[in-house]
């Protein structure tokens, strides 16, 4: 497993983020976001999934994922371990946050439905989940929009904030009076807020 390590190696707090389902850890959103945690003070660790450097269209079947990320935790050693990521990435963080023993998770943008699908959610595990966890989504996001995560029913451990008028990356459209880059400063202030008081 190959990593691509921002920040201090002698930080506090690490956060191992993955990526989303359709693009690698390399990605100017990815690069961007681990870059501003990092200015934070926070060591940022990206990996990608076994299908991604296999440079493969279709992710890796759950339990593959699972186990990546698994390894990727263990590989961490005693650091203090924060987990999560885009999308999948940071779906697939919260399904082995509790099993793991992590210090909490963050969600950049959770798929809570596949768009356009809202019965088919994908928040069972979410409801019982112990470990804190921060889901920053945007308002509009087809993944989940403000007025869907309303109605779920999810663990009192678990805070989503909502970026305004943001879609699936966080970006609002440009009647809304607010910018991309607005929107991502200001879910990694929050982020870092929330990692930095574990």
């Amino acid at each position: 497993m190959k990593f691509l390590i921002d920040g201090d190696d002698g930080a506090p707090r690490t956060y191992i983020f993955a990526h989303g389902a359709g693009g690698p850890m390399r990605t100017p959103w990815m690069t961007r976001v681990a870059k501003a945690l990092a200015e934070g003070g926070i060591r940022v660790v990206r990996f990608e999934f076994a299908y991604m450097e296999a440079k493969k269209k279709a992710p890796d079947r759950e339990p593959v994922l699972l186990e990546t990320w698994r390894e990727a935790i263990r590989s961490q050693g005693e650091r203090a371990i924060f987990i999560g990521g885009k999308s999948m990435g940071g779906r697939i963080a919260t399904m082995v946050a509790d099993e793991m023993n992590v210090r909490g998770v963050v969600c950049f943008g959770y798929p809570f439905h596949p768009p356009g699908q809202p019965d088919k959610l994908r928040t069972k595990h979410l409801e019982t989940m112990k470990t804190p966890a921060l889901i920053l989504q945007g308002e509009r996001d087809p993944f989940g929009t403000k007025e869907d995560v309303k109605g779920y029913k999810l663990s009192r451990s678990i805070h989503v904030e909502f970026i305004e008028d943001g879609d699936h990356s966080l970006k609002p459209r440009a009647s809304s009076g607010v910018t991309e880059a607005n929107n991502i400063a200001r879910a990694v202030a929050i982020a870092t807020k929330f990692i930095a008081a574990k």
